[in-house]
């Protein structure tokens, strides 16, 4: 795993939507995408990415302290 981009390894745990950025496409500016993993300067995405490592980490047998 790339320790530089780890926030974008991370599994949202919820539905979150953005607006498309400016020039991305010709449609309404109401027009938005649904996120399918988590990207740079998401609130969630320390969060999600830890929950994905300990998983990980827990899973070989490890304990949490």
């Amino acid at each position: 795993m790339d320790v530089k981009n780890v926030f974008l390894h991370g599994d949202l745990q919820e539905e979150i939507y953005m607006k498309l950025p400016f020039g991305m496409t010709n449609s309404s500016p109401h027009d938005v995408c649904k996120l399918k993993s988590s990207l740079y300067g998401l609130k969630q995405a320390p969060q999600s990415w830890f929950e994905k490592f300990r998983s990980a980490i827990l899973s070989f047998s490890f304990t949490q302290s």
